[in-house]
């Protein structure tokens, strides 16, 4: 069988120099975590270690593995600026005279690491605002969403799959696991218009806002017309959820608590980046009143509240933000 267009290929002819060289970095990244995670107890990168990172989250010993992984090769791009991680408290200049910043999820869903459920990366790209040849700022990475120029996820699970957008569509990367290049295996991803599935924490249910148990109440009733009840799927990490979306469709949500407007997930290095290459798909991605995109993020390690997916499971859960705020 013949394979697709490899990665270095399709960028060459897609995007600008110093986004390939970028984009190639984080790609080598993911290699070298795509093995580790399927190495985990030979490398002894199993369990945790004795701190906990800016989130106030037990740091696993993968966690740290990826986070220093990706910033050294973000370093060796030449073009990348700075970098902000999940596992770092403040940013780091990397490289003075790069001009893009990369924020960064060095391994989402880390919990799931000793039972061998599916993890990944995510990540977005920014041109800096600071001036070229001294350090990076704070003002660099708070930046708007719409502002992004390239974001993406790798997921390592049964295979491993780069996800990534460049202001193009939404294109899918397969890593041949013979020759550890990644191959052109969908261009152009759309993420199919409607869905029957939907996932979240149940369990946290009454904890979340009305409109969220109003909107998963309506998901579990039964309607022969709309092929309701849905489906509940929940991996617990937002790569392995969100790729179950652009393949079959539905909606993810991570809704805010009663009396809140932020959620848990983190702005900058979760929501932006799979709410910019959900849009590049066709999706839709809010916060439950605002578009992801428009959210002027104020904080490097701020959360947001998420519902993103395909855009008539997303329109219907605004249908029932919009009744409740009318009230």
């Amino acid at each position: 069988m013949q394979k697709g267009k490899d990665l270095a290929g399709f960028l060459q002819e897609t995007t600008t120099a110093d986004i390939t060289r970028l984009l190639l970095s984080i790609a080598d990244g993911t290699r070298t975590l795509s093995h580790a995670v399927r190495n985990l107890g030979v490398l002894n990168l199993g369990g945790s270690m004795d701190v906990t990172n800016i989130q106030g989250e037990t740091v696993q010993k993968l966690d740290d593995f990826s986070n220093n992984v990706l910033m050294e090769l973000c370093k060796a791009s030449g073009v990348c600026a700075g970098y902000l991680s999940e596992e770092n408290e403040d940013i780091v200049t990397l490289d003075p005279n790069g001009g893009y910043v990369v924020a960064i999820d060095p391994l989402d869903g880390s919990a799931n690491i000793d039972i061998a459920a599916p993890v990944g990366t995510i990540f977005s790209i920014h041109e800096r605002l600071s001036p070229v040849g001294g350090p990076v700022n704070h003002g660099d990475f708070l930046q708007h969403g719409h502002r992004v120029v390239a974001a993406g996820y790798a997921l390592y699970g049964s295979s491993t799959i780069l996800v990534f957008s460049t202001g193009a569509g939404t294109h899918m990367f397969s890593l041949d696991a013979d020759d550890n290049h990644y191959y052109k295996s969908h261009t152009d991803v759309m993420i199919p218009g409607n869905g029957k599935i939907y996932s979240l924490n149940q369990g946290n249910l009454s904890k979340f806002e009305p409109v969220a148990q109003q909107f998963i109440e309506w998901c579990v009733s039964h309607d022969k017309e709309t092929s309701r009840p849905y489906s509940l799927r929940y991996i617990g990490s937002m790569v392995g959820d969100m790729h179950r979306t652009f393949i079959k469709g539905g909606v993810f949500l991570y809704p805010a608590a009663k009396g809140e407007k932020r959620g848990k997930l983190r702005l900058l290095y979760e929501c932006i980046p799979m709410a910019y290459i959900t849009e590049q798909a066709g999706g839709k991605a809010i916060n439950g009143a605002e578009r992801i995109l428009d959210i002027q993020p104020t904080e490097l390690h701020e959360r947001c509240a998420i519902i993103i997916g395909c855009k008539d499971m997303v329109g219907k859960y605004e249908e029932f933000a919009q009744a409740v705020a009318a009230v």
